[in-house]
């Protein structure tokens, strides 16, 4: 009797379940193997994390305070800088009760680090990686990353995805631009890749080409997520949607975003033409992987390892729902500290707790770095918004940035498409003239294209005023 040919669907079944088993391999057996031969120990940590994520709040505020003691008291012994400085403060670390006690402290920013580092490094430490920030709002910074901080970020991220039932083997493509990233695209780097089915797609130039590109890698490779820039996925979303293609049944389960401010119109977009959610991310490369986003729809602290702070500007900690600096201390870094670290981020911490039923403390809002608020002629200062508002009604701006130069001029440059008219160009003069001011210099300037920053990341709204970083936490 002849046997009868598998049909498509049975296909598809049987490749799912191959494709399963080999992510179980990657996540279960590959990756951990990886991990254990780089001298990382983020198996151990995710599984702790795991555990603790579901701890009511008071066991969790209870053995952070704890975690956070035992850190300081280390790095008091062993950081010439934290050493002279709490002798200097007269402050002992063994006398921490709450993470309240580190107001004690002063805030650490930049240039004490940058005027620091090798006082910065520990006594006896192990091995360190020099990394540096893109510097997009001034001079670059470099530090150092032991493997603990690593083994934390690995264990933190790997957390956070797995709240979303994917996993390291599942099929990704990354879309970033980070020049760290990219200049370690050697062959090791791209084996593991490789085998860990993750594909990166550099985000540096976002023109028709590339964005076509990206499209259909996306459509061939079918991956079971995204990660990258919102403002990049975001682009090839409306690419997408601008050749009248379906991306909703390639089997993308979610679109993680991070390294930006994600606008609610980004996360439409990219939600509806992907068909899947959108979870956000907040972290930084010095500051670590400091929150994201559950199916519930909050961000949760990585409390376990990160103390995050939000202060006023004249230094005093904001209330819950009240915006401040985002500052943070890592207590991972044992072997290069970050002890108050200014992110330069605006954000909220909210005293709720989530509907997922995890006892992970809650960011209620990132509103944006200092600079991306704005000043008025009159000094009021307002968030980007109030003038990205205008650009995204008109017909015809395919891209735009908004650079504030100083308190009497700000520049507006817009990718122009057939319905842009001279019309729209007085309408964002005269929208913009009503929110800062009718003496204020505004130039419209069209431009055949806007380049991303250095890292890739791309900026909505840029101001150059001095004063936006003190005064964006008062309103």
């Amino acid at each position: 009797m002849a046997t009868r040919p598998p049909t498509r669907e049975q296909c598809l079944l049987h490749k799912e379940k191959c494709l399963s088993l080999y992510t179980g391999i990657c996540s279960r057996l590959l990756f951990p193997l990886h991990e254990r031969l780089k001298g990382h120990d983020s198996v151990a940590r995710r599984q702790r994390l795991e555990k603790s994520q579901w701890w009511p709040v008071d066991r969790l505020a209870e053995e952070q305070a704890l975690r956070l003691r035992d850190f300081l008291v280390g790095i008091g012994a062993r950081v010439p800088y934290h050493r002279d400085l709490f002798r200097r403060l007269g402050f002992d670390p063994a006398s921490v009760r709450t993470t309240a006690d580190l107001s004690l402290l002063p805030l650490l920013g930049k240039p004490d680090i940058r005027a620091n580092v090798e006082r910065l490094k520990a006594d006896g430490h192990g091995p360190l990686t020099r990394y540096n920030t893109g510097g997009s709002s001034g001079e670059p910074l470099i530090f150092y990353m032991g493997k603990g901080r690593k083994s934390h970020d690995v264990a933190a991220k790997w957390r956070a995805t797995r709240w979303w039932d994917v996993d390291i083997g599942d099929r990704e493509l990354v879309v970033w631009g980070s020049p760290i990233e990219l200049g370690a695209q050697d062959r090791l780097r791209r084996l593991r890749d490789g085998i860990m089915r993750s594909h990166l797609l550099p985000a540096f130039e976002m023109s028709a080409e590339n964005l076509d590109h990206f499209v259909d890698a996306i459509r061939d490779r079918r991956p079971a997520m995204l990660f990258g820039y919102p403002s990049s996925l975001s682009l090839i979303a409306q690419r997408a949607q601008q050749r009248n293609l379906d991306m909703r049944g390639l089997g993308i389960k979610v679109v993680f975003v991070t390294s930006e401010k994600l606008y609610d119109q980004q996360r439409a977009v990219i939600s509806q033409v992907f068909g899947c959610p959108v979870a956000n991310g907040y972290g930084a490369r010095d500051a670590g992987f400091i929150a994201h986003e559950c199916p519930a729809g909050s961000l949760h602290l990585s409390a376990e390892d990160i103390v995050v702070e939000t202060v006023r500007p004249d230094g005093k900690p904001a209330a819950p729902g009240e915006p401040g600096e985002i500052v943070v201390t890592h207590m991972a870094t044992g072997d290069f500290p970050f002890v108050r670290y200014r992110t330069g981020d605006i954000g909220l911490l909210s005293d709720k707790t989530c509907a997922c039923g995890r006892g992970l403390p809650v960011l209620e809002d990132v509103q944006g770095r200092t600079t991306d608020f704005v000043v008025a002629r009159d000094g009021i200062v307002m968030h980007g918004l109030a003038l990205i508002y205008t650009l995204r009604d008109l017909p015809g701006v395919e891209r735009f940035r908004i650079e504030q130069v100083s308190i009497d001029q700000t520049l507006v440059q817009v990718v122009a498409g057939p319905a842009f008219e001279r019309a729209s160009e007085e309408r964002i003069v005269r929208d913009f003239k009503a929110r800062l001011g009718e003496t204020v210099d505004v130039r419209v300037d069209r431009v055949a294209a806007i380049a991303s920053e250095a890292s890739g990341k791309f900026r909505y709204v840029v101001s150059r005023v001095s004063g936006a970083t003190s005064q964006a936490t008062r309103n």
